[in-house]
């Protein structure tokens, strides 16, 4: 969802209104970008990662909700292993009398603007929907760099967590959306150790089903977040530290979201050139030529995690020292 946003600001400055339709992974992101004005969920059985079977009376549901807002046009954007052609012939249901969308499969009268791209040409996600953007007749208003971002002003933290941000830090997040994506906790906590050995002020984050992770990956040296802040609150976080440290997961995109620095844990299951975040100094740690490259695999294909498994807390640290500086 983060980085579909330079495609909704580009829809948002030539529509009078904007509304995404989300899964309930992407609710809360959705609802931070800039440019939208409702978000509408429907966990889609052909999107999202533990997808349900498909049943008729959701679809019928999500059909009648989306003709309710007598919509004019729709844009469906996907990721460069998604169709689109599902979700246009649930907007043609819905009564929606213009479709745009990538397919490189005939659409038949599903699209009324079918782009076409050359899938063997990685092109980072951004810049991928907004060609889809442009392709329906909307572009980014003049100013616009192109960069992920989110609402501004970004909400307050809550006092004790803002009590924390006062002084110099760092955030570290061990927890991935998809398991094949994460480092260890083992070589988490130890990458927690080695920086604040170093001089750092460790800021452990994660969701509120994560706490046993950020406990355990915290320890005595760094500071438990896990369940602590919201989305918003998140990005307000991840502002003020000198770097993030996480692997390809949405906090990674968050942080790019809001100008910070990326040291990027990155298994090449997808794309670096794709998936990496987008627009701020970054630093990719990880095999890229793992067996697992390109697998898409949600879980590590291959014994010891190889990709990831030969990063160090040391190149972490190196990493952090490179985009962050040295601690004050």
């Amino acid at each position: 969802m983060l980085v579909t946003g330079p495609a909704i600001r580009a829809v948002a400055a030539g529509a009078a209104e904007v509304v995404v339709l989300a899964g309930p992974e992407g609710e809360a992101a959705a609802g931070l970008l800039p440019g939208v004005d409702e978000v509408v969920t429907w966990r889609c059985p052909w999107i999202v990662g533990d997808a349900p079977a498909v049943d008729q009376r959701s679809v019928a549901d999500v059909v009648s909700r989306v003709r309710a807002l007598a919509v004019d046009e729709a844009l469906v954007f996907t990721s460069f292993h998604q169709s689109a052609l599902p979700t246009a012939l649930v907007l043609r249901l819905a009564g929606v009398p213009r479709v745009v969308a990538t397919s490189n499969d005939y659409p038949g009268s599903l699209l009324d603007v079918r782009h076409l791209v050359d899938e063997s040409v990685d092109v980072p996600e951004p810049e991928r929907h907004l060609a889809l953007a442009a392709a329906g007749g909307y572009a980014l208003p003049a100013g616009d760099d192109g960069r992920l971002a989110v609402r501004r002003p970004l909400p307050p933290l809550p006092g004790d967590v803002a009590a924390l941000a006062e002084e110099p830090y760092v955030v570290l997040h061990p927890g991935a959306s998809v398991p094949a994506r994460a480092w260890t906790p083992l070589r988490c906590a130890e990458a927690v150790e080695t920086l604040a050995a170093r001089g750092w002020r460790v800021l452990v984050t994660g969701s509120s089903g994560e706490r046993g992770l950020t406990a355990q990956v915290a320890g005595r040296s760094g500071v438990d977040l896990g369940g602590r802040t919201s989305l918003g609150q998140a990005a307000t976080l991840l502002a003020g530290a000198r770097a993030v440290v996480v692997g390809n997961t949405g906090p990674a995109h968050l942080a790019a979201a809001v100008g910070t620095p990326v040291v990027s844990l990155f298994a090449p299951t997808v794309p670096a050139v794709r998936w990496a975040p987008y627009g701020v100094p970054t630093v990719l740690l990880g095999d890229p030529s793992a067996p697992c490259a390109g697998s898409r695999a949600r879980e590590c294909p291959v014994p010891g995690h190889p990709c990831l498994a030969s990063v160090t807390a040391e190149d972490v640290a190196a990493a952090v020292e490179k985009l962050g500086g040295a601690p004050l």
